[in-house]
């Protein structure tokens, strides 16, 4: 997995990250570390970019909830604890329409595997990059 990021301005500040490859269990703590990274930067508004993205598993998954939780300034879970870090993502559920993280792009595969876990209820998704910043 490959990972970009850079600083779009809409009416707040927004971190795109790019991910290229496969978001699974070998490559889904380097997504969190970076989101981390900018979110310790001082930017909490975050676009993630997969429209090169070929394969998520639930590890790519609990990434996503982890960066989500993240940006809202709620504790993290563990990542380390696989099934209970799984389970745990109903948090994201009750959290609602994600405000701070939205996602852009994504491939059949991976809108397939995101419906399927109701991931696609609360991750704002956008075709057009402009819309998607403007959406902050």
């Amino acid at each position: 997995m490959e990972i970009t990021t850079s600083q779009e301005q809409g009416r707040v500040t927004v971190s795109v990250i790019h991910i290229s490859g496969h978001l699974d269990s070998q490559t889904y703590q380097g997504l969190i570390a970076k989101a981390r990274e900018v979110v310790e930067g001082g930017t909490t508004n975050i676009l993630l970019d997969l429209s090169d993205l070929v394969y998520i598993s639930s590890a790519g998954l609990v990434s996503l909830h982890t960066i989500a939780l993240m940006t809202r300034g709620e504790s993290l879970p563990n990542v380390e604890q696989g099934w209970s870090s799984l389970k745990s993502m109903d948090s994201t559920r009750d959290g609602g329409l994600q405000k701070h993280l939205k996602l852009l792009n994504p491939r059949p595969e991976v809108t397939s595997v995101l419906d399927m876990v109701g991931f696609s209820a609360f991750f704002e998704i956008f075709t057009d990059r402009q819309k998607a910043i403007d959406s902050f």
